[in-house]
């Protein structure tokens, strides 16, 4: 049984890491899949391929989910080219860490705009359609710093906290019209960005967390399937640690 047979979903930033590991398990579930990268065409190209051969339709789009004007214009070619729009999900950011002594205006500035102001963009640009389709499921990737912060990190802890509460506020908008909004917030999930650390740095995260382990991409993929699915029809205005019970 494939929980998102026929439904078409958006996913921003998914050219690689977890934006990726979405989209190939949503293809695998049966989703229409029209995603988002920001520059490599290469590998936009290798995951459109990727998609098509299970069986769904699949198409990139070169969009930046930060600017309003490109957010409006990408849910129009979406429509468009999909008829419908039944899941968004709001995946695409960034970081620039440092200690708030060093942290520099632009960096502050820059994270929030990407991860936070990204998510107003893309909700504001899909709730017409899902509005007239009286359904929907929007699901935005927070993030356990942004439930409990952590130091050299306001900035994103910043902008995955505000992910929070706009989500709560758009379930309470939204709910009446059939459109739930839910969060999920992963904890150490290991991708390519992680693959670089030093061994023994990863290897201390893995210690502390209850599972003794690193998550990995498709461990949030799946909570997104369920999220998009009917399976969660009464679940809107959560937030979903994926974490490997580091937060308990």
């Amino acid at each position: 049984m494939k929980l998102l047979e026929g439904k078409n979903a958006i996913i921003t930033g998914a050219s690689r890491g977890i934006g990726r590991g979405i989209a190939k398990v949503f293809a695998e579930n049966g989703a229409n899949v029209a995603f988002t990268y920001s520059s490599s065409v290469e590998a936009a190209e290798e995951l459109e391929q990727e998609l098509t051969k299970l069986g769904v339709k699949a198409k990139a789009y070169k969009s930046n989910a930060a600017s309003f004007e490109e957010a409006q214009d990408l849910i129009s070619k979406v429509t468009e080219d999909f008829s419908s729009i039944d899941i968004l999900i709001n995946n695409a950011g960034i970081t620039k860490d440092n200690l708030l002594m060093r942290m520099s205006e632009e960096d502050f500035d820059k994270v929030i705009e990407v991860n936070l102001k990204s998510i107003f963009n893309m909700t504001k640009a899909v709730q017409r359609t899902m509005l007239k389709q009286r359904y929907g499921s929007i699901i935005n990737m927070s993030s356990v710093v942004g439930v409990k912060g952590n130091a050299g990190q306001s900035n994103y802890a910043a902008s995955k906290a505000g992910i929070i509460g706009f989500s709560k506020s758009m379930a309470l908008e939204l709910g009446s019209r059939n459109i739930r909004t839910n969060v999920i917030a992963p904890g150490f999930i290991e991708t390519e960005m992680t693959a670089k650390l030093d061994e023994k740095t990863v290897q201390g995260w893995r210690e502390n967390i209850p599972l003794k382990r690193g998550g990995s991409p498709e461990d949030i993929a799946n909570a997104c399937v369920f999220l998009g699915s009917d399976l969660s029809g009464y679940i809107t205005g959560q937030v979903i640690n994926v974490d490997g019970g580091m937060l308990t």
